[in-house]
């Protein structure tokens, strides 16, 4: 019987023992905690960190280059063909009534009384395949000359050889310009003209 009190009142010792001891557990831990919290610092920074990388600037774009002026319209030159691959041409004065007439002075007027005299003459171009094989001839043509001065009805009477330089004969001579024949004060039409033109290799 004494036994089972004594063991009954150790049991409670123990137990009390073991409330206490849990008691201070408990109060000590929140006791770290509230110090812990206490020791927190809360750092509040205004100025924003340096950044590595550079800010961009933007640049204003150049301002656009002022527009170029219009070329100058050249003022077009009378057609001549300059010989500079060492060919030469032959073209003597229009055969007109048995006479032969050069060329007339710029100032010459139109009003006098005469035959029809060549203002612009242009040189007829050597044919390629002539000028390869070196060949050389002639071409005679017939034509007219209207009220105005042009050159028309162009027709090859004579050509040596033949069919070789007639084309580049009639082209050149159809640019050609004369001053009209002129009869008491009116430019007449001419008809039945003939002119020789040479094709000779230059030296």
């Amino acid at each position: 019987m004494v036994r089972f009190l004594v063991s009954i009142l150790l049991g409670v010792v123990v137990t009390f023992g073991l409330f206490v001891f849990m008691a201070f557990l408990v109060s000590s831990g929140d006791r770290n905690k509230e110090e812990q919290q206490e020791n927190i610092i809360v750092e509040v920074n205004t100025t924003p960190p340096k950044s590595a990388t550079e800010q961009r600037r933007r640049v204003p774009p150049p301002p656009p280059p002022p527009p170029k002026a219009p070329p100058k319209q050249s003022t077009p030159e009378p057609e001549t063909n300059n010989n500079t691959s060492g060919l030469s041409f032959n073209m003597p004065g229009v055969q007109m009534a048995g006479a032969s007439t050069g060329l007339s002075a710029p100032g010459a007027g139109i009003g006098r009384d005469g035959d029809a005299t060549p203002i612009v003459r242009i040189e007829p171009k050597y044919p390629m395949d002539a000028a390869r094989d070196g060949r050389e001839g002639y071409v005679v043509l017939s034509f007219s000359i209207n009220e105005i001065g042009g050159v028309e009805d162009v027709e090859v009477i004579e050509a040596e050889p033949k069919r070789i330089f007639d084309k580049e004969a009639r082209r050149a001579l159809r640019k050609w310009k004369y001053k009209p024949k002129v009869e008491e004060g009116k430019a007449l039409r001419q008809t039945g003209l003939t002119v020789r033109l040479d094709f000779k290799m230059g030296g």
